[in-house]
């Protein structure tokens, strides 16, 4: 394969990785952008939905209606798991200092991950994620043979994540309740004074977030086909810090943070050393923050005395 075939090929393969990021790093820019908090919590939810996926796929099969199944039952899964976590968790210390919001956040984490460790029908051991028979699809041939190949897997992660976050934009932009999320992010106490139920819209907001995460934990789990209690912890970083460098509290910059992250990671594999790749990945995060502090897309704020 030359140069120009392999960059491609990991420009492809970093694609697949960023939308997944991006997926998951909407829960976290969403809730912050509405309530101000890190829901250090999301990476875990993604894990229940993987595990979810993986008990449909299981009984259903490694087939396209499995495949479904598993992912309506995900993110019906993760949708009444993050309304349960915001209502008995994050609600009751919404006016508290954020430090209590954030140990919270962890502790709910820790809670989520022990307690799939501790179920006698998961365990703390990986198990293999049943997945669909790889096809390499070949994209471009030349001369020297294919220069570039893309799997079945990969058009599936990838068409799904950009349905979702095309879905969730006409959500946010085109719907009442969109506005509303939108309102409440901009000014939680007059939006409360204008008459929207702010409970109800930051609620709702949970749910989306993990709905998309979810989904995003089926997808991961797709792409790299193993599950255990753990599995949210890594991709739940990285969304995070994803979040971060698009500017968090931006849903295009979340978008645009997941995508940059999955192809600056491949790349690095690809390039460098696959050992090298979390390193590089958070000194990135580092650089655009000393560059440009809010992110991406990030706004200044001016905060008066």
């Amino acid at each position: 394969m030359n140069t120009g075939a392999m960059f491609l090929q990991q420009l492809v393969n970093g694609l697949t990785l960023g939308s997944i990021y991006a997926l998951i790093a909407l829960g976290y820019t969403m809730v912050y952008g509405i309530v101000k908090l890190i829901n250090f919590a999301h990476g875990d939810i993604m894990m229940m939905g993987a595990y979810a996926g993986y008990f449909v796929l299981m009984a259903a099969g490694p087939t396209i209606p499995g495949l479904l199944g598993a992912f309506v039952s995900a993110m019906v899964l993760c949708g009444f798991l993050a309304l349960a976590i915001e209502r008995l968790a994050y609600r009751p210390l919404r006016n508290a200092p954020r430090l209590n919001s954030l140990i919270t956040a962890i502790a709910v984490e820790l809670i989520l991950q022990n307690f799939m460790r501790v179920l006698p029908f998961v365990g703390p051991n990986p198990r293999p994620f049943p997945t669909m028979k790889i096809i390499n699809l070949s994209v471009i041939k030349g001369a020297e043979g294919t220069l570039l190949s893309v799997s079945n897997l990969q058009l599936i992660v990838f068409i799904s994540s950009i349905v979702l976050m095309v879905l969730l934009n006409f959500i946010v932009n085109k719907t009442k309740t969109g506005k509303a999320m939108q309102a409440v992010s901009f000014d939680l106490q007059a939006s409360s004074l204008m008459g929207i139920n702010v409970n109800r819209i930051i609620a709702i907001t949970f749910l989306i977030g993990a709905v998309l995460a979810g989904a995003g934990g089926v997808l991961y789990a797709t792409a790299y086909p193993q599950v255990d209690p753990m599995l949210g912890y890594i991709p739940g970083l990285k969304a995070f810090v994803a979040a971060v460098l698009g500017g968090i509290g931006s849903v295009p910059g979340a978008m645009v943070g997941g995508v940059l992250l999955g192809i600056v990671e491949t790349l690095t594999k690809g390039y460098i050393n696959s050992q090298f790749a979390d390193a590089i990945s958070y000194s990135l995060l580092i650089v655009i923050l000393l560059v440009k502090p809010t992110g991406i897309f990030g706004k200044k704020k001016t905060v008066k005395v």
